[in-house]
């Protein structure tokens, strides 16, 4: 299951999205988590999931295939879903069973903030498959550019944040390597109680931090040898370019934030 996770994973293609410049997919991300917020009832919510179809056809996948490589994220939201309709009240009790109940206010709350985590998921998710590590690194120190005037180191964190997301993938198929040859010793990590189960892990983290520190100082050693000496005297073999299509569609975000507004009066 860990290597079938898409957190962080970049696959080739060339979609209408895929095409797009990356500033562009990141512009757009931010605006559609705020255009997300403006729905308020089953309306806008529905004009929501249909966007979010038509950007994953628009990108060449599909969406049996983001929910396969997302079932752990989304096992975090069934929790955050049942945590509203237990503790959210309000309007009609559903449910009495004596120490807790349930409501329709939770219920109703529970299942839009759902769907309001399930579709940043899956757009953010969409932005990391469309656009290779590269690209996303020069992208957001293009776009953080202004915080160089006020000493902000723009290209060291913009180089941090990338290497992190191109490392999730590593790190998962490595723990999955860890776990199978810890299971093929006669280790289980599913029975016994807690504690048995929580002491069954260590095996697993400590030599997942030890490959990580390895890879870490192998990068760096990589790095240096090259003469990576941070932006001082980079130059980049990959220009980006702003086209048309970009700021179409920013403009087509723009009036579908402004059509779920609309529809929220």
């Amino acid at each position: 299951m860990l290597s079938s996770m898409l957190l962080g994973r970049y696959i080739p293609g060339n979609s209408v999205v895929h095409k797009l410049d990356p500033r562009a997919k990141i512009l757009s991300v931010i605006l559609f988590m705020i255009i997300v917020f403006f729905a308020n009832h089953w309306l806008g919510y529905g004009l929501l999931i249909l966007f979010v179809l038509t950007v994953t056809k628009l990108a060449g996948l599909s969406i049996r295939f983001l929910f396969n490589g997302l079932k752990l994220i989304f096992i975090l939201l069934i929790f955050t879903f049942l945590m509203h309709i237990f503790l959210t009240k309000g309007g009609t009790v559903l449910i009495d069973g004596g120490f807790f109940t349930i409501e329709s206010e939770g219920l109703i709350t529970g299942i839009y903030i759902t769907i309001r985590l399930v579709l940043l998921v899956i757009i953010t998710t969409l932005m990391t498959l469309t656009t290779s590590p590269i690209e996303l690194t020069d992208a957001i120190e293009k776009l953080c550019k202004p915080l160089k005037a006020v000493k902000v180191p723009v290209h060291e964190i913009a180089m941090m944040m990338s290497i992190s997301l191109r490392f999730i993938p590593t790190l998962m198929d490595e723990t999955e390597k860890i776990i199978k040859a810890q299971s093929a010793r006669g280790s289980t990590f599913m029975t016994g109680s807690l504690k048995k189960r929580i002491n069954a892990l260590v095996p697993i983290f400590i030599p997942l931090f030890m490959s990580a520190f390895k890879r870490a100082e192998e990068m760096a050693i990589a790095m240096e040898v090259r003469g990576y000496k941070g932006e001082e005297g980079r130059s980049h073999y990959r220009i980006l370019s702003w086209q048309l299509r970009d700021t179409a569609a920013l403009i087509i975000l723009l009036l579908f934030g402004a059509l779920l507004f609309w529809v929220r009066q």
